[in-house]
């Protein structure tokens, strides 16, 4: 089956974000969502180390080494950018101050409950939780973009989680390579579906049931959804 590539991903949560708001991009693959924003949007986004209205990553040869996401990646500032130290950024954070905080996960499950710090493996994991845990419980949704499997095909959609957790019942809609998925009460509702694949297929590498929403769209590789039939 097809899927999304990782960019591609990146792409389409890009252009199903708001006009407006305040977005924090999650370290890893999220910040690959800065490239691909569209020209009339004024969505600012947050970096937790300490910038607002981060811009695209820099063309090569132009990295400026002292301006870094929080993942280590070197960024550039779009106009009316700002910096400031990690006191008031983490005040943002647990504030309600981000309208969308879009991370990745290695698992999420059913009830919305959101593994993405840790593996389980002692060996090389991170030593804490680190910000993710602020960014999950301060944000006013939580966006999760991820490959909709493991590398050994195993769901990463699932009934419930068995890695650690970092928060509970927080997810409100995930972005995977193959669909975008709402959590609600009744567990996870597919909005769309990447063109080729169909709900049998998809439900095939998801360890919970999927339910079709009422309008089953369909998204290309170029990000872009079909309109309501």
């Amino acid at each position: 089956m097809n899927s999304l590539s990782r960019l591609e991903l990146a792409r389409l949560v890009a252009n199903q974000l708001p006009k407006q708001g305040f977005v924090n991009l999650g370290i890893g693959a999220p910040t690959s969502v800065a490239d691909y924003l569209p020209s009339d949007t004024s969505v600012m986004l947050h970096s937790e180390n300490g910038i607002l209205n981060v811009g695209p990553k820099p063309a090569e040869g132009e990295e400026d080494p002292d301006l870094i996401n929080a993942g280590k990646m070197p960024v550039t500032l779009a106009r009316g950018g700002s910096f400031f130290d990690s006191s008031l950024s983490f005040s943002m954070m647990r504030g309600g101050h981000l309208d969308i905080a879009i991370l990745g996960a290695f698992q999420v499950s059913q009830h919305g409950d959101l593994a993405n710090w840790s593996t389980g493996d002692l060996n090389g994991a991170p030593p804490a939780i680190g910000g993710a845990i602020d960014l999950a419980v301060g944000a006013k949704q939580i966006w999760v973009m991820m490959e909709h499997t493991t590398r050994d095909a195993q769901p990463r959609l699932i009934e419930r989680c068995t890695l650690p957790l970092t928060a509970v019942g927080v997810v409100a809609k995930v972005f995977t390579n193959l669909a975008i998925i709402d959590i609600t009460g009744n567990g996870f509702v597919v909005q769309a579906l990447f063109e080729g694949a169909s709900l049998e297929s998809v439900q095939q590498l998801t360890g919970a049931p999927l339910k079709p929403a009422p309008t089953l769209r369909r998204f290309s590789s170029d990000g872009v959804l079909t309109p309501p039939r």
